[in-house]
């Protein structure tokens, strides 16, 4: 087998396998697990709160950071625990940002559950890492392993890593 056959062969068999892994990936995300037990900073234009079903929400320009996690989006609608004394978890609508380390997530609206760190986020997924990008339906983020896992329609584009001639 020549060279080129051999790579050619090679590059059918790695997007095979991508393709075959395409309904459900599991990638790295972020450069270190998140402590979910860290406070939660929130920034926003406006703020309303309502003390009877124990929730806020923040409009215009939210940005949202914990740790070296950062999201920003529209609008985030805080609810807190029963007891008030912590934040139960977080919904975010309009267009998300979420950026971990390197690793930053686009999508349509975002669920993070602040207890126990994972992260949901669905409508028109794209994942940048790096050089590469991942597009997926959803993408549920485990912060406390660094991983997240991509699901419905999840598709990548395979590089090689040899130069182009």
């Amino acid at each position: 087998m020549t060279h080129v056959a051999r790579y050619t062969y090679m590059l059918a068999l790695m997007a095979f396998a991508g393709m075959a892994q395409a309904q459900g990936t599991q990638v790295a995300f972020g450069t270190v697990a998140q402590d979910s037990s860290l406070p939660v900073e929130v920034t926003s234009d406006n703020l309303n709160v309502n003390q009877t079903d124990g929730t806020a929400i923040f409009t215009g320009n939210v940005v949202i950071g914990q740790g070296e996690m950062r999201l920003a989006a529209p609008r985030v609608l805080v609810v807190y625990l029963a007891d008030q004394t912590g934040i139960e978890r977080l919904q975010a609508t309009g267009g998300v940002t979420l950026v971990s380390g390197p690793d930053a997530a686009e999508a349509a609206r975002a669920n993070y559950n602040v207890q126990t760190g994972m992260i949901e986020m669905e409508g028109d997924v794209l994942l940048v890492q790096g050089a590469s990008a991942l597009t997926a339906d959803k993408m549920y983020v485990d912060t406390a392993a660094g991983t997240a896992r991509m699901n419905g329609r999840v598709k990548t584009v395979l590089q090689s890593s040899e130069p182009q001639e």
